[in-house]
This record gives C-alpha cells, sequence and structure tokens, in this order.
C-alpha cells in the first residue's frame, strides 16, 4: 500500500485530523514535490511517539530549533515510505538501536505549522509540516545519545510528567491527542 493510500485509508480521531486529513491529500494532489523539504510552503515529515514497554514513559528530546521537549521525527526528504523515515529519526535523534512499531498504520496525522527559523545558517520560511505519525515501542533501558545538530537532550519522560516539559503551546494538544489515543490502544 502506497504512503497516500494509508493516508486515504486513516480513519481521523477528530474533526481536526478530518479536515487535516483532506488538505494533506489535497497538497499532495496539487504538488509533485510534497515530499522534498524544497517545497518551502509544506512538504510531508514523519513522526514517532515512542513508548517503553509499560507504555508508561515517552521518549522525548530537547529540540534546538523549538527550544522544547518533544516527539521525534523529520523531513522525508523523497522518501514515500513513511514508517521506515519515522524508524529512521528516531534512532538518528535518540541513539536508541532496537525499536519497532506497534502497528504498521498510521497512528495520528496533524498539519503543524513551523515559524521562520534559522537552520545551517540559513533562514527557513514559515511553511507547514503535514505530519504523519507512527506509535513505535522501545526498551527504556537502552543507552540515549543526543544528535547535537537536532538536539540537546533526550530522556525518557513518565506520561504524567511530559506536560511540564514542553514550552510549546501549539504541540500540546497534539500530545495530549497522542496520548489520549495511546490510553485506548490494544
Amino acid at each position: 500500500m502506497t504512503y497516500i493510500d494509508q493516508i486515504k485509508k486513516y480513519q481521523p480521531y477528530n474533526e481536526q485530523e478530518r479536515v487535516d486529513q483532506m488538505l494533506i491529500l489535497d497538497f499532495i494532489e496539487k504538488n509533485p514535490n510534497h515530499l522534498f523539504r524544497e517545497n518551502l510552503t509544506a512538504h510531508l515529515t514523519s513522526s514517532a511517539i515512542v513508548v517503553n514497554q509499560a507504555k508508561n514513559k515517552v521518549l522525548f528530546a530537547y529540540h534546538n530549533i523549538y527550544d522544547s521537549w518533544s516527539w521525534v521525527g523529520g523531513h522525508n526528504d523523497g522518501d514515500p515510505d513513511m514508517l521506515k523515515v519515522a524508524i529512521k529519526e528516531a534512532k538518528e535523534e535518540t541513539g536508541i538501536e532496537d525499536v519497532q512499531a506497534l502497528s504498521e498504520d498510521i497512528f495520528m496525522i496533524d498539519v503543524i505549522y513551523v515559524e521562520n527559523h534559522q537552520k545551517n545558517g540559513q533562514l527557513v520560511p514559515d511553511h507547514l509540516h503535514l505530519n504523519v505519525t507512527y506509535l513505535l515501542m522501545a526498551d527504556d533501558r537502552q543507552s540515549l545519545s543526543v544528535k547535537k545538530d537536532e538536539n540537546q537532550a533526550v530522556a525518557w519522560i513518565p506520561l504524567d510528567k511530559v506536560f511540564d516539559k514542553i514550552s510549546e503551546p501549539r504541540m500540546v494538544p497534539i500530545y495530549q491527542k497522542a496520548f489520549d489515543k495511546l490510553k485506548a490502544f490494544k
């Protein structure tokens, strides 16, 4: 199944996801370069909510650009295998070596506004991340490491403490949705 078919098949969790799903599919149809960050308006990204086996901790990184604790993920850069990208990013950004998908199905869909910022001395303009998130699991005893060009710290955070750590108000509803969905995940 292609990534477009996966996005079409995804059953939105709420009204926000229904609208975001329509926006993402419309953007894909009208923009052949939607998998590349060279599209300065918007592009597809893949993220991961990485939980431990007990599902009571989440693996977050302190992101340099956003100056906040956050999930892991990144740009697809042309790769249509969104789950593969989410797993690759989880490994690269945290240092974990063993991580697996709890499901190959999309866990969440979100359109996320990204403010302009500097990256590698270049201005990145305001744009949208058309984001697909997967639910991954890893052993919380694995050693962690920082990816200095992207984050300052990596840690397993108890779910009941996550919102004490987040300094990006726009991400709070997204993480709340993720943790609500996690409670219902079988």
